[in-house]
């Protein structure tokens, strides 16, 4: 089975036609766990482990004792790099490490789909013909087409999302910050599609994911 999405002219947003995708890739059931394990494994992902404490075998300088085992009246001590001292190493401490976790391919492709589906049912998925494209960088040119359909700030920011680099709609939206952002298939995850209000996307970046992530 299928639904039917409409197409849309850009920058008008008029009608142009309908077109029919798999009801798996659009209208696939609800699965928030699946969604909450994808989301997870994209921030382990891409979560640096870059923090880094000396061992002892990396404080610079002798490793003569500092004073004798017994006798003085203090305590134990061994040489300087003791995390007991002062530029000394640190115990137990951080050391550069991956955070990355392991989710199925089949899993992830499922939060792909319940993604759009969800987007789709709520009627926030706007599939546009051709390129999210402008003539010029022009950032109240951008302001005015987002204004004018309520994309921008005020109803919840937009996520645009184009097959290739389009310069003029990127420079332009990038002075706009807070009114919504402009990426390519290959940045978009699925957090992404998640925590904004609505996803404008070019059919052929649509097909790309169905493509790429599909049942099959």
């Amino acid at each position: 089975p299928t639904v039917l999405a409409t197409i849309h002219k850009f920058p008008s947003l008029e009608p142009s036609h309908f077109e029919a995708f798999p009801s798996t890739f659009l209208h696939a059931p609800l699965r928030r766990d699946i969604l909450h394990r994808a989301v997870i494994f994209e921030g382990d992902c891409h979560r640096f482990g870059l923090a880094s404490t000396k061992t002892r075998r990396e404080i610079h300088g002798s490793g003569h004792k500092l004073r004798p085992q017994k006798g003085t009246g203090r305590a134990r001590l061994g040489d300087k790099s003791s995390p007991m001292l002062r530029g000394g190493a640190v115990a137990h401490g951080p050391r550069p490490r991956d955070f990355a976790t392991r989710l199925p391919r089949k899993m992830y492709d499922m939060a792909w789909r319940n993604a759009l589906s969800y987007r789709y049912r709520r009627g926030q998925l706007v599939v546009v013909e051709g390129e999210l494209e402008m003539a010029e960088p022009d950032k109240g040119l951008a302001l005015s087409v987002l204004r004018a359909h309520g994309w921008g700030n005020e109803g919840g920011r937009s996520l645009l999302i184009t097959r290739f680099e389009r310069y003029n709609l990127k420079k332009a939206m990038a002075e706009l910050g807070a009114e919504g952002r402009v990426l390519t298939v290959g940045e978009v995850d699925v957090k992404d599609l998640l925590e904004m209000g609505r996803i404008v996307i070019e059919k052929e970046a649509l097909l790309h994911f169905q493509e790429e992530h599909s049942e099959e």
